[in-house]
């Protein structure tokens, strides 16, 4: 099975003079600048002219509690994952586009696993809404926490329940230093004043543009929550990002970057089993309750002291079974959204190495 998923996205040839940025699923590489420069000619990206440009690659590797699993077999990732999440991505940026939303970081797809995309400058916020109490949230809930981000909650939410009101939930985007009342940690809980006090800490313009990206990150949810619905599905929260770029007339503008909407960024529930008392998760969510039933011990994957274990676990082939439930739930709720059938590449590093090579130029 290991021609029929990428596993790693690092290890590409492409033709790079900076070190290659890697995640726990895309990895990211930065082109020459002559590279950018005759690519940005070539097909007339709508950028301006010294614009970096990257080549965005995603993997088939899925991670939760913070480890990348593994399958047994040599299944060493989920097939049509990364196709999935990137047609989910477009589709809704494209609607974005339609709907007179931002722009986007993405110039072209040459590839289902493959964007090349433009540098941007990131604000350091990872942009979060919520329609309904569950997660994390919940769990804070639970332990009598009635306020988050600086938002107070009311009383008598049941589980799962739809909240009164959309909520923005933003958390910090790395590790920030220096913020009053922020602890110096990844993804620690923001409130607005946080980041209306601190602009140049969370990289924001003006004050105004704090009121663009609530404006965008509400707008993008609606949307994508409207078009859900139609498909009989539940958006119930997602994360969004966003940065700074400069188009080919040399206004500076705020875009939308990485993924929006995909099972990996968002909870989705299926409308018709909600309606009648029961969550069926079509996300990234339904892996992690898998994991947490396959493991005996399954505080070990939740209990961040107990992290050294958690490594251990992560050893662990995992059935070939799971793996195929989590492809499945990729590719049909990628297939239900795009309209599109999700196609699941017998070699994609080489098809990848092929396109970049032949048709871009970008390897020697």
């Amino acid at each position: 099975m290991e021609n029929f998923v990428l596993e790693m996205s690092n290890d590409l040839p492409i033709r790079t003079d900076k070190p290659i940025h890697s995640g726990k699923v895309r990895s990211v590489y930065w082109l020459t600048a002559e590279d950018s420069k005759r690519l940005i000619k070539e097909k007339n990206y709508d950028v301006a002219e010294g614009t970096p440009l990257g080549i965005m690659v995603i993997s088939d590797r899925i991670s939760a509690f913070e480890i990348i699993w593994k399958g047994e077999g040599g299944m060493n990732g989920v097939p049509g994952k990364g196709a999935a999440l990137n047609a989910i991505s477009n589709h809704w940026f494209k609607l974005f586009k339609e709907n007179g939303l931002a722009d986007n970081h993405i110039l072209d797809t040459p590839h289902p696993l493959v964007w090349i995309v433009q540098r941007a400058e990131p604000i350091m916020v990872e942009a979060i809404c919520r329609n309904y109490i569950t997660g994390s949230m919940w769990r804070g809930y639970t332990k009598g926490e009635r306020e988050i981000c600086g938002i107070q909650i009311a009383d008598g939410l049941e589980k799962d329940s739809k909240l009164p009101e959309l909520l923005i939930t933003p958390s910090t985007k790395g590790i920030l230093t220096g913020i009053e009342g922020v602890p110096e940690i990844d993804d620690v809980n923001i409130t607005r004043k946080n980041i209306e006090d601190n602009l140049d800490a969370f990289n924001f313009d003006s004050l105004a543009d704090v009121d663009l990206y609530e404006k965008l990150l509400k707008d993008g949810f609606n949307i994508i929550d409207g078009a859900l619905a139609d498909l009989g599905q539940i958006f119930v929260d997602t994360k969004f990002e966003f940065g700074y770029v400069t188009d080919a007339d040399g206004n500076r503008k705020i875009i939308y970057m990485d993924e929006v909407g995909t099972p990996d960024s968002s909870r989705i529930w299926d409308k018709a089993e909600y309606l009648n008392g029961k969550v069926v998760e079509n996300s990234k969510e339904g892996f992690r309750k898998s994991l947490l039933n396959f493991f005996e011990d399954s505080d070990i994957l939740v209990n961040k002291n107990r992290m050294d274990e958690r490594v251990k676990l992560g050893d662990t082939l995992l059935p070939q079974s799971i793996l195929l439930d989590v492809s499945k739930t990729y590719k049909d709720i990628a297939e239900k959204i795009t309209g599109e059938k999700i196609e699941v590449s017998a070699d994609p590093k080489t098809e990848i190495i092929s396109i970049l090579k032949n048709e871009y130029g970008l390897i020697d």
